[in-house]
C-alpha cells in the first residue's frame, strides 16, 4: 500500500510538472508570434520585419532565383523571354503611377544622361561581360612595358575604380533595369541616351544589345522617362549604313511612348541621335545624309531627325556645320582633356552654334578615372572633390544657357564617370574608391538639385 501511494504521488507530480512545462512553451510561442510580421509566411526568418533592409534583399534574392528558374534551359537568355518575365514579375508589386509621382522628382527632359547596357554576368549571360575588361596597353611599347597586362577577374576584381552597389550586374536583369530607371528618375533626369550598335554588332569587349531595347523602353515608360540613341562608331559606318540604321530604329521603336522626340523651334517633334566619334567620317560623307541636296539625304523624309555630332577639337565645329549636323555635344567628363570638354571654351562654342543655327549641348560629369583599364592614364584623372567638381561643371554649363545639358554618365564604370550608386569595397590588394563621406546616392541628389536650379534659371532666360 505504501509503495502504491508513493507511485501515485510521483505520477501526480510528474503530470503537474509536464503541464506547467507545456504552458510555459505555449506562452513563449505566443510571445514569439507577436514579434513576427503579420504577413510572414511559414519559414520566414524570425524578426524579419524588424530588419527592413534585410527583408528587401531577401525579396530581391527570391525574385532573382524565381527568374533564373524560369529561364533555365535557354543559355542564350533571349531578351524577349526576359521581357515577358519582367512584366509578369513586376505586375504584383508595381506601384501605382501616382504613387511614383509622389515619391520621385519630376523628369527634366532637357537633362540627357548617357547610359550603357553592355554589362553581363554568368547568371543572365553565361559569362562576365565588360566587368572583366582587359588592361589596355599604351601605344608606346616602352611605356606599355612599365604597366601590368591581362584582364580583370569579377566579381571581386572588376574593370572599374569604383564598385557598384548592385555588384557586377547584368544589364539584362529586370531588377537591375528597374533600379536604374528609378535612380535616373530620382535624379530628375528625363532622357536616357542609350549606347547603341546595330543588330548583331557590339564593341570589341561586348556582345550585341539591340534586343534589350524594348525592355529598356518599357521600364523607362513606367518611370515617365524617354529614350534616345547614342550611335556608336560601328564597323563601316557611313551615309548609307546610317540611313538604314536610323530607318531601322524609327520603324522598330519610334511608336513606343518612351521614344524621345524633341520639339524644335519650328514646332516639329523630331527624334534625336547623338553620334559618337562623328569626326572619324569626313564631312562630305555626312553631307550626303544630312543636307537637303545630299545623295542619301534623310531630310524632309519620314526619317528626318536631329543629329548631334561629337566635338573634340576646335576645328570640328566647322566640319560639323559643313556636314549638316543639327548640333554638337562634348561628351568627355575631363575638364581640359579636349577643346570641347574644357569648360572655358563653352561660351565661344555656344556663340558659334547660335550664329549658325546649331544646338550646343555641353556634357557635365562628376569626375574621371580610368586607371583600372588604362593604368598609364593618371594625368587625365579628375578628382570628384566630394561633389565639387560636378557642381563646378554644372555651373559652367548653366552660364551658357544651353537648351539641353547632357550628363556623362549614369554608368560608364570603366571611366569612373558614373553617378549610379557606388559602395565602399576592399578585396585582396584592391581598395575601390567610394563616395564617402557622402551616401551612395549623393550624385543622384546633386543631379536633382541642379536639375531644379536649371529649371528655375531657364524660366528667367525665357522671360
Amino acid at each position: 500500500i505504501l509503495n502504491y501511494d508513493i507511485m501515485a504521488r510521483f505520477r501526480r507530480r510528474t503530470c503537474i510538472i509536464l503541464l506547467l512545462f507545456i504552458l510555459f512553451i505555449c506562452s513563449i510561442m505566443m510571445a514569439l508570434k507577436t514579434l513576427r510580421p503579420d504577413r510572414a509566411g511559414f519559414g520566414d526568418p524570425f524578426g524579419l520585419g524588424l530588419l527592413p533592409e534585410l527583408q528587401q534583399r531577401t525579396v530581391l534574392l527570391d525574385n532573382k532565383q524565381n527568374l533564373l528558374k524560369r529561364i533555365q534551359g535557354d543559355t542564350v537568355t533571349h531578351v524577349s523571354n526576359l521581357h515577358s518575365i519582367a512584366v509578369n514579375t513586376m505586375k504584383a508589386s508595381m506601384p501605382p503611377v501616382n504613387k511614383l509621382e509622389e515619391e520621385l522628382s519630376s523628369p527634366n527632359y532637357n537633362f540627357h544622361i548617357f547610359y550603357y547596357s553592355w554589362f553581363g554576368n554568368p547568371q543572365f549571360d553565361g559569362k562576365y561581360i565588360h566587368w572583366n575588361h582587359p588592361l589596355l596597353p599604351h601605344w608606346d611599347p616602352k611605356i606599355a612595358n612599365n604597366y601590368p597586362k591581362g584582364r580583370h577577374n569579377p566579381p571581386e576584381d572588376i574593370g572599374a575604380n569604383f564598385y557598384p552597389e548592385l555588384g557586377s550586374y547584368s544589364s539584362k536583369d529586370p531588377s537591375v533595369i528597374e533600379a536604374h530607371m528609378k535612380q535616373m528618375r530620382s535624379a530628375s533626369t528625363g532622357v536616357i541616351v542609350l549606347s547603341w550598335y546595330p543588330p548583331g554588332m557590339a564593341d570589341e569587349n561586348g556582345e550585341p544589345t539591340d534586343d534589350l531595347v524594348p525592355v529598356i523602353l518599357d521600364y523607362a515608360h513606367k518611370y515617365d522617362l524617354k529614350v534616345t540613341f547614342h550611335i556608336e562608331p560601328y564597323k563601316d559606318r557611313d551615309d548609307r549604313s546610317m540611313y538604314h540604321n536610323v530607318k531601322y530604329i524609327i520603324d522598330k521603336y519610334g511608336g513606343h511612348p518612351a521614344f524621345y522626340r524633341h520639339k524644335t523651334s519650328t514646332g516639329r517633334f523630331l527624334p534625336m541621335f547623338y553620334v559618337y566619334d562623328s569626326y572619324v567620317t569626313i564631312p562630305e560623307i555626312w553631307a550626303n545624309l544630312l543636307t537637303v541636296s545630299g545623295s542619301q539625304t534623310i531630310r524632309n523624309t519620314p526619317y528626318d531627325a536631329l543629329f548631334i555630332a561629337l566635338l573634340v577639337e576646335e576645328r570640328h565645329k566647322h566640319d560639323i556645320h559643313r556636314s549638316g549636323f543639327d548640333g554638337m555635344y562634348t561628351y568627355f567628363a575631363t575638364n581640359g582633356f579636349s577643346y570641347g570638354s574644357s569648360h572655358h571654351n563653352w561660351a565661344s562654342l555656344k556663340a558659334f552654334c547660335d550664329s549658325n543655327n546649331l544646338m550646343f549641348i555641353p556634357s557635365v560629369g562628376p569626375g574621371y578615372i580610368d586607371t583600372s583599364i588604362r593604368p598609364w592614364n593618371n594625368h587625365n584623372t579628375r578628382n570628384r572633390v566630394n561633389g565639387k567638381y560636378y557642381e563646378t561643371a554644372f555651373s559652367a554649363a548653366l552660364l551658357v544657357r544651353p537648351e539641353i545639358i547632357s550628363i556623362t554618365s549614369f554608368n560608364e564604370w570603366h571611366e569612373g564617370t558614373q553617378i549610379e550608386k557606388a559602395v565602399p569595397k576592399r578585396t585582396g590588394q584592391v581598395v575601390y574608391l567610394d563616395y564617402k563621406p557622402h551616401k551612395p546616392n549623393v550624385y543622384l541628389e546633386l543631379t536633382q538639385k541642379w536639375s531644379e536650379k536649371y529649371r528655375k534659371e531657364q524660366e528667367q532666360w525665357l522671360m
